[in-house]
């Protein structure tokens, strides 16, 4: 299974907690070849989708990456292409998108890039306001200060393309800095942003959920550091060990027959208490972390799972110990 990873340059790759890292080691372990190029160097001629990119060699023990020379080749001598490039999500990343919508339909791409274009993490999870705390989304000054008068406590401030906890505020009403947070977030009412009731559980963690093909396969716990509200690792959050709630497999249930109708087979969503916050399609990862936690092989699931997809999408048989 030829597999061409579109992602971050190699030389910025932290091996200790990528999942990509992960996903390109169990290729390899199971002989199949890896190849990797940057959005930067995706390309069309004639029509035809093509990469300047560059076989590697993966390995446990640094070097981790051993590339081989650039070769300009077509999109369509892959079995698989991954879109793994980390956020932010901005024009550079959707206009990626379009030339791989170039691939020809005997390969497989994931995750899909019209699911990529068109379900923002934030805004994705509005689909089902009922799984998720009561949100508005405005770049109104004056709208966002009368929600949050109408609101039972704090409120968070967020921006709709944010990563990393990047850019999330707490607020309450009567905060004498309130309106100083919306006109920054705001940058003067010329972008939107989300305001959400405050979910006091974030004080035990924020849940990262990986599915895959729909399913609920690994999670874990991202507890924030004191005198912090985020729950994200980039910012100092440690991990913990976690139970999966009724509630958390009611929020699976619910979102995981529109995650294989487009075509997002590696999905991380974030559960706070019992609402669901986002759902990650971009460039999941945990899969290191929920490994060590649950004596799990993610990648070896995920793996198996792309296998089964690129059968199917082909009409083929599954291979023989893929998961069905």
């Amino acid at each position: 299974m030829k597999t061409l990873y579109v992602m971050d340059p190699l030389d910025r790759i932290q091996v200790n907690g990528d999942s990509t890292y992960m996903m390109m080691l169990e290729n390899q372990r199971r002989g199949w070849p890896v190849w990797m190029c940057t959005p930067s160097e995706l390309f069309a001629d004639q029509g035809i989708g093509m990469a300047r990119a560059r076989a590697v060699a993966v390995r446990q023990s640094a070097p981790h990456f051993v590339p081989c020379s650039d070769e300009v080749v077509e999109l369509g001598a892959f079995d698989v292409i991954w879109m793994r490039k980390d956020p932010p999500f901005d024009m550079h990343y959707v206009f990626a998108t379009y030339l791989l919508d170039l691939v020809p339909s005997s390969t497989l791409v994931l995750n899909d890039p019209a699911a990529l274009r068109n379900c923002n993490e934030k805004m994705f999870a509005l689909q089902w306001p009922h799984l998720g705390p009561p949100t508005l989304v405005t770049r109104r000054i004056d709208q966002a200060r009368d929600w949050i008068r109408s609101a039972p406590g704090r409120v968070v401030l967020k921006p709709w393309d944010g990563n990393g906890g990047r850019g999330v505020l707490v607020a309450e009403p009567g905060d004498p800095n309130l309106r100083s947070m919306l006109e920054i977030l705001t940058e003067e009412e010329k972008v939107h942003i989300l305001v959400q009731h405050y979910i006091p559980e974030i004080a035990e963690g924020d849940k990262r959920i990986i599915l895959i093909d729909g399913e609920p396969v690994g999670w874990m716990l991202r507890v924030p550091q004191p005198g912090d509200h985020r729950g994200n690792m980039h910012v100092g959050a440690t991990v913990q060990a976690c139970d999966l709630s009724d509630r958390d497999r009611e929020i699976c249930d619910a979102i995981a027959s529109e995650l294989k109708s487009r075509g997002m087979l590696f999905v991380g969503i974030d559960t706070i208490g019992p609402y669901m916050t986002e759902i990650n399609v971009t460039s999941p990862t945990g899969i290191q972390e929920i490994n060590a936690l649950m004596g799990l092989q993610l990648e070896r699931d995920l793996t198996d799972a792309v296998a089964a997809c690129l059968a199917a999408h082909r009409g083929e048989a599954a291979p023989q110990g893929a998961r069905p």
